[in-house]
C-alpha cells in the first residue's frame, strides 16, 4: 500500500536538503521577529531551525500543545542537543529584542484555535503581530483548507506582517511522493500486491497505472474504495475484493447516544438553525368550542417580536380562525387535526409574508 496524493505530479518531489538551506538563509537575514509556522511532526526542520537559532544567538519562543510536546520528545531523545538556555518562555519574550526572537507555532493550515490564527484573529494573549514581523509559512496548503489558509494570510497582511510561503519561496518539501519518485520505489520494491490509498478515487487509478508501468498486472492491483473489504487467499497467491462491505458513514455523538440520529431529528435542528421556532398557545372552551382569549405567540430565531406586532397580530387572527373553525359546534373535539389544521395555515402565512419557514409548533388546551 502506498500514498497517492502527488502522484500525478511529474518528476521527484522538491529535497528537503534545499528547504533548510533557504529557511537559514531566511533566519540570518531577517529583521524583527521571525514567527515559523510548520508541521510539528516535522522534527529535521524544527531542529534545524533551532540549532541555527542557537548559532545565532536567537531565543526560540514555543506556542502550541503539539510542538512543544514534540521538541520536548526530541529532546528526551537526543535527537534535538540544543541548549535549555536556548528556549524561553512566551511570557518572557517580550524582555527581548524582536531581532532575537525566533517563534515556532502551530496554525500553518489555518486551524481555527492554533495559535498563529489566534494570532491572526488578534485574540491570541502574547502574540501582537505588527509591520516589524515576518511570517513564515513553511508547509503547503491541504486540500480542503485553501478557504481557512487564506483566511490566515490576509489577517496577518492586514496587521502590516510580511508573510513568506511555498508560493513565492522555496520553504516547504512536499512529504508525498511524485510520479517519478512512486514508479521508482515500484522498480525497487517490486511488490507481489499492491493497493494504492491516501487520496481521490481518481489518484488511487492513477497510481495504479503507475504500477502497471512498472510491470505488475491488473490481477495483482484492487483500487480500493470506501467500505471495501480485500483478503488475500490461497496463502498469499492472489488477492479480491469480496462482495460484502463493512460499515461506512459518519457515527454521531449526541449527548449520551453513540450511532445514528434519525433523520427527522437532523432535520428539525437544521430548520431550527435557519428559521427559528413558533409556538402558539391557545385554550378552548370544550362546552362552546371557542377559544378563550387571544393566542399567545413564543418566538425564537425567528423574528424580532418588538419590530413585528403587526405580523404577530395578523398570526393571531389566523391561528384562532383556524382553530375555531374546526372546534365550533363540534359535540368531540379533535385536538390532534386541529394542531395539523393550525400548523399549515400558520406556516403558510409566515412564509408568505417573510420567506421564512420557521418550525410552528400549537399548543392548544382544553377546558
Amino acid at each position: 500500500m502506498a500514498d497517492s496524493t502527488n502522484v500525478e505530479r511529474p518528476g521527484f518531489s522538491f529535497p528537503e536538503r534545499i528547504v533548510l538551506q533557504n529557511i537559514e538563509t531566511i533566519i540570518r537575514n531577517t529583521e524583527g521577529r521571525l514567527v515559523i509556522a510548520t508541521f510539528a511532526s516535522l522534527l529535521e526542520r524544527l531542529i534545524k531551525i533551532i540549532d541555527t537559532a542557537e548559532v545565532l544567538g536567537k531565543k526560540i519562543v514555543l506556542d502550541g500543545r503539539s510542538m512543544k510536546n514534540n521538541v520536548d520528545i526530541a529532546r528526551e531523545s537526543g535527537f534535538l542537543t540544543a541548549k535549555k538556555e536556548t528556549f524561553i518562555p512566551i511570557e518572557e519574550m517580550d524582555n527581548y529584542p524582536p531581532d532575537r526572537i525566533i517563534m515556532l507555532v502551530t496554525g500553518a493550515q489555518g486551524d481555527e484555535f492554533a495559535s498563529l490564527m489566534r494570532a491572526a484573529n488578534k485574540t491570541h494573549k502574547y502574540l501582537k503581530v505588527n509591520k516589524r514581523d515576518t511570517i513564515l509559512l513553511s508547509s503547503s496548503v491541504i486540500p480542503g483548507n485553501e478557504r481557512s489558509v487564506q483566511k490566515l494570510k490576509d489577517n496577518l497582511s492586514r496587521q502590516g506582517a510580511t508573510i513568506i510561503h511555498y508560493q513565492n519561496a522555496d520553504v516547504h518539501s512536499s512529504g508525498h511522493a511524485c510520479h517519478d519518485e512512486t514508479l521508482w520505489i515500484h522498480q525497487k520494491v517490486k511488490p507481489r500486491f499492491f493497493i494504492p490509498i491516501h487520496g481521490y478515487h481518481y489518484l488511487l487509478r492513477v497510481h495504479g497505472n503507475i504500477a502497471k508501468e512498472a510491470g505488475m498486472t491488473d490481477d495483482r492491483i484492487i483500487i480500493p474504495d470506501n467500505s471495501m473489504v480485500i483478503e488475500i487467499q490461497n496463502e498469499g497467491k492472489n488477492i479480491v475484493a469480496l462482495k460484502e462491505t463493512a460499515p461506512r458513514g459518519l457515527v454521531l455523538v449526541d449527548g449520551f447516544s453513540v450511532g445514528s440520529i434519525q433523520e427527522v431529528v437532523l432535520r428539525d435542528r437544521q430548520m431550527l438553525s435557519q428559521d427559528g421556532i413558533f409556538v402558539i398557545i391557545a385554550t378552548i372552551d370544550r362546552t362552546t368550542g371557542k377559544i378563550t382569549k387571544s393566542p399567545d405567540i413564543i418566538s425564537r430565531g425567528f423574528v424580532y417580536l418588538r419590530e413585528s406586532q403587526d405580523l404577530l397580530r395578523q398570526a393571531r387572527v389566523i391561528a384562532k380562525n383556524s382553530i375555531e373553525e374546526l372546534s365550533t359546534g363540534s359535540k368531540q373535539i379533535d385536538f390532534d387535526y386541529i394542531k395539523d389544521h393550525t400548523t399549515d395555515a400558520v406556516a403558510r402565512f409566515l412564509f408568505q409574508e417573510t420567506a421564512k419557514r420557521p418550525i410552528v409548533i400549537p399548543v392548544i388546551l382544553g377546558l
